[in-house]
């Protein structure tokens, strides 16, 4: 099996690290794969003993060599960045000459840089796992200007990466698209692998205990790309529609700014719950609603998006109601029949006729027998880990065999 070094400046520890880093380092090596895990955590984890030894047991009984670092906010902005860069970069380099690193596979840009000084250093293997646009990612959420230093600077980053790369891994077929048609990358595209965001179906299973009343759920971040105002309209909407309607949502933070929302949208307290809860028991909770709803800003950008949330939701076997013009969202709810994709959001508020009528759709699917089923069969065909842990699997063993 291959020997890999895995950068990532997601934590481990992190909620989105427990979900798309964690599980597929674990799988990985008990695939046999000699992983070696290189991750940026927040101050607050590794100062925790008891979350630490937790995560440092999970990886051993995965025989996953885990290196954490501390991830910097400080000095402010991207000088913390290029600070955690720059001394990332010395370790990675370290490591890979220790372990023989045979691909050195990298969780978008910043890894990636790490990742590229560290083929450079040693002649691994790079595989760029972008994750997004990460620089136009910036622009579209209002952090730099497309005229801004730091967005030049990581165009030109992005470039050497998507040149520099052996192996690039995207989300989605629209990302694919997306770069391909890039004026550097016409001549001779790279080799390319989709694989979507991965759901541990071992975590999240349908739930089959009957329930009296209608619960539409959310999961995850509420702030920043995700319209939570056009989400707590649908809330208001629903709860007309359905007098039995309830409202479940879990995510860790800014619970003030999700009753804000619900309230300022007329959705009735008395019926709303707001919990925080670990990783491990968000399956449990997706367990108790009936359908899923996430709404998320269309930008360019997201187009190599793949949203976490949604192959969770069918994994549990619950229908979705999304929007388009988030990478490949709309065309994997239309081509499966598994939830309503409305049109783009984010320039307009939802229209409230169609809102209605893809409400009344929702809660017909909710209803039908046959769509946890339907929904489960499409997690385990498009999201499920395994098929993700066989992908990356694929991609180590050509890398490894190459000898270029």
């Amino acid at each position: 099996m291959t020997s890999v070094l895995y950068i990532s400046y997601t934590g481990l520890m992190d909620p989105l690290g427990q979900s798309q880093v964690l599980q597929y380092v674990l799988a990985l090596g008990r695939a046999g794969h000699r992983m070696t895990v290189l991750s940026f955590e927040k101050p607050e984890a590794l100062n925790d003993p008891e979350r630490v030894a937790a995560m440092r047991s999970l990886c051993r009984e995965a025989d996953v060599n885990w290196r954490p670092r501390i991830w910097h906010n400080k000095p402010v902005g991207i000088l913390a960045t290029l600070y955690d860069l720059s001394a990332g970069r010395r370790q990675a380099i370290r490591i890979a000459r220790e372990v023989g690193a045979e691909v050195v596979h990298c969780r978008s840009y910043i890894a990636s840089l790490m990742g590229l000084a560290v083929k450079r250093a040693t002649g691994a293997k790079l595989i760029f796992d972008m994750r997004g646009f990460w620089p136009d990612e910036r622009v579209d959420g209002g952090i730099w200007s497309k005229a801004s230093a730091p967005y030049r600077v990581f165009k030109r980053v992005e470039r050497s990466l998507f040149l520099n790369a052996d192996h690039i891994v995207s989300l989605t077929k629209a990302g694919v698209r997306e770069y391909e048609a890039f004026d550097y990358m016409k001549d001779e595209p790279p080799k390319s692998t989709v694989i979507p965001t991965c759901t541990n179906l071992d975590m999240f299973r349908p739930e089959t205990a009957p329930r009296e009343a209608f619960t539409l759920g959310y999961v995850g971040s509420v702030g920043s790309w995700y319209l939570f105002d056009d989400v707590a309209k649908a809330v208001a909407r629903t709860f007309a529609l359905r007098p039995d309607a309830r409202f479940l949502v879990v995510t860790k933070g800014n619970h003030d700014l999700v009753r804000k929302a619900l309230d300022k949208a007329g959705a009735d307290p008395e019926r709303i719950q707001v919990l925080s809860v670990d990783f491990s028991e968000v399956g449990r909770h997706i367990g108790r609603m009936d359908a899923g709803i996430f709404f998320i800003r269309p930008a360019w950008s997201k187009r190599a998006s793949c949203p976490t949330r949604m192959g969770e939701f069918l994994a549990s076997g619950k229908p979705c109601l999304a929007n388009g013009g988030v990478g490949d969202v709309a065309e994997d709810i239309r081509e499966t029949g598994t939830g309503i994709a409305l049109p783009q959001l984010g320039t307009q508020s939802v229209d409230l006729t169609d809102l209605d009528e893809a409400l009344q759709t929702l809660f017909a699917m909710a209803e039908d027998p046959e769509m946890p089923a339907r929904c489960r069969a499409v997690a385990e065909e498009r999201f499920s880990l395994a098929s993700g842990v066989a992908a990356y699997s694929d991609i180590y063993r050509q890398l490894s065999e190459d000898p270029t």
